[in-house]
């Protein structure tokens, strides 16, 4: 006869026995039991507390992305899971791991409108791989491993357990569980391999080849796989925001970033190539703009996990399913060795152009106020390559992801599809339990920061090693670039008066430091990365900064602004 436990620590038991060491939450009336058990954990789960529901999402996603684990929050009923909704949709949209464990009323009180109860399954359903509501103890062991099979496998993404708290209390035989199958749902799709030999005869044929990386090769490992495709076809690759990573940023092939603020060079060729070769990637409509324009030329041969991506968005010529961390050596392999010497060197006068109107200007101003790319440059010059990027959303995140250099994969945490503000503070926090041996530096704008402040707080309290950038130019600076661009400079509710930073975070027993003048960076920012603990460095930078490259939205991708010239 096995020892009885309660649900509540079949729960926690479930958790270690998934491989999980840390848990971002808060507690609350309809999750107490579960706390309540959690202080008996303390040797086997590291439990961090947030400061608002949203931030434990948004942790677990940063902790998910750098760790490729599934991130874990642990939360009550009612409002607290209403205010984790941004947090899942985040994840769903961006294909990221996470947990979301919510208490809920007994279910005996289910439907009566109880005190902070929310239909918690119904909210969540449409930004879910998967939701489900516990009302037996007995389901604890099972719903946690399915939930775990279902978040990490396939396409990640966002799952929930809507637990009630008489199931938490009620005491049961306790059996481990292990999932590794589940009748209706295939996570794999299998390899064809006439798609594979046409997807291989295709790109033998190109004379243009260009090859665009999205997340999905992260996602699949598939680091390896990837440059020994490029390598033996020769192939230019360039990356989306969420795909930077996945390949270094000095390797000759990679040719830049793709979409509305990436290099102009891949964004041109799209339209030039004669074969396009997406891999793990969407197609986005920030990386497409107007799909009537885009890539009409090439044959497209789309490498992806997921069924629903084949044709959502651009018709392909060759659909190659199946996880990319197989498919890619199976076409690989049947590649012959090539040179596209010529193709490649059509990249280089892009380069050069943008290079002369848009990064010199940014990176290396002689006068003038602090621009937000040579403050992303610099910093990512003092870490070697080697630091963790993590981004809000706004100007400060185009100019983080365009500027910072990676040498390691699992190095870009930002919002991609979902473009949430106030996600950077706390992904940084779950980043750095994810990585905790590399440097995490987050981009900030003084917008974003505003929106999960109160995430300084966890710093505080849980003593973690971030390094915040803010890129303060006093304006809601994305916004405000739209409006001076497509609406007459009317600059409608963009200002910004801001508080002092520095006391703010001097408050939470943050070091910090505030500088100005182009001289005092390069100090700051090695006081910044020596100094041991969290450190805040705001920047004041111009007020009128613009990002460009800029592609407008819904036009061809061609249609690149530059700027002042």
């Amino acid at each position: 006869m096995r020892n009885k436990m309660t649900g509540s620590e079949a729960l926690l038991r479930s958790l270690v026995n998934e491989g999980v060491d840390t848990i971002f939450g808060y507690p609350g009336g309809a999750i107490m039991p579960v706390f309540d058990c959690l202080y008996d954990f303390k040797k086997e789960l590291k439990h961090i507390l947030v400061r608002h529901e949203q931030g434990a999402t948004h942790a677990a996603q940063g902790y998910a992305r750098v760790s490729g684990k599934v991130g874990v929050a642990l939360l009550t009923s009612g409002p607290a899971a209403t205010n984790a909704i941004t947090g899942i949709a985040d994840a769903m949209i961006d294909s990221t791991p996470i947990l979301v464990i919510t208490g809920q009323v007994a279910s005996s009180l289910l439907g009566t409108d109880a005190f902070q109860e929310t239909d918690v399954v119904g909210i969540s359903q449409p930004i879910t791989k998967w939701a489900y509501q516990i009302r037996s103890a007995e389901d604890i062991a099972w719903a946690v491993a399915r939930a775990f099979y279902i978040a990490s496998t396939g396409r990640p993404g966002p799952v929930v357990l809507d637990i009630a708290k008489d199931a938490q209390f009620s005491k049961i035989e306790y059996i481990p569980h292990e999932i590794k199958h589940i009748r209706s749902y295939i996570p794999v799709p299998e390899m064809e391999p006439e798609n594979i030999a046409e997807a291989a005869r295709i790109i033998n044929e190109a004379r243009k080849p260009l090859a665009l990386i999205g997340q999905g090769v992260v996602i699949g490992n598939a680091e390896r796989e990837i440059l020994e495709f490029l390598r033996k076809a020769d192939i230019p690759a360039a990356s989306t925001i969420l795909g930077l990573s996945a390949i270094p940023s000095d390797e000759p092939l990679n040719v830049g970033m793709l979409g509305m603020h990436g290099n102009i060079a891949p964004n041109m060729k799209t339209n030039e190539c004669d074969v396009l070769i997406a891999i793990g990637m969407r197609f986005d409509d920030r990386v497409t703009g107007d799909l009537n324009t885009y890539a009409k030329q090439a044959k497209v041969i789309h490498l992806d996990i997921d069924p629903a991506e084949i044709d959502k968005n651009v018709k392909t010529t060759v659909a190659v399913l199946g996880d990319v961390k197989e498919t890619l050596p199976e076409i690989t392999r049947l590649l012959t060795e090539n040179k596209h010497t010529e193709w490649r060197n059509e990249f280089r006068p892009h380069f050069e152009k943008e290079y002369e109107s848009v990064i010199k200007k940014e990176l290396f101003p002689q006068t003038g106020p602090l621009k937000m790319g040579e403050v992303v440059h610099k910093v990512s010059e003092a870490t070697g390559h080697n630091a963790v990027l993590v981004t809000d959303v706004g100007q400060n995140q185009m100019m983080g992801v365009r500027y910072f250099k990676f040498t390691r994969t699992r190095s870009v945490v930002t919002s991609g599809g979902l473009g949430t503000m106030g996600f950077g503070l706390p992904a940084a926090i779950g980043a750095k339990y994810g990585a905790p041996d590399r440097t995490v530096c987050l981009f900030v704008g003084d917008g974003g920061l505003q929106m999960t402040i109160q995430e300084l707080g966890t710093i505080m309290q849980s003593d973690i090693d971030i390094k915040i950038v803010l890129l303060n130019n006093e304006f809601l600076g994305m916004v405000r670039q739209w409006q001076e661009l497509f609406f007459e400079e009317r600059y409608s509710e963009t200002p910004m008066k801001n508080p002092d930073f520095i006391k703010i975070a001097d408050a939470y027993g943050i070091s910090g430091k505030t500088v100005s003048e182009r001289d005092d960076l390069d100090a700051a920012i090695s006081e910044m990365l020596n100094t041991p603990g969290a450190y805040l460095l705001e920047v004041r930078i111009e007020k009128k900064g613009m990002v460009y490259p800029m592609i407008p939205a819904g036009t061809c991708v061609t249609n690149v602004l530059l700027g002042n010239e």
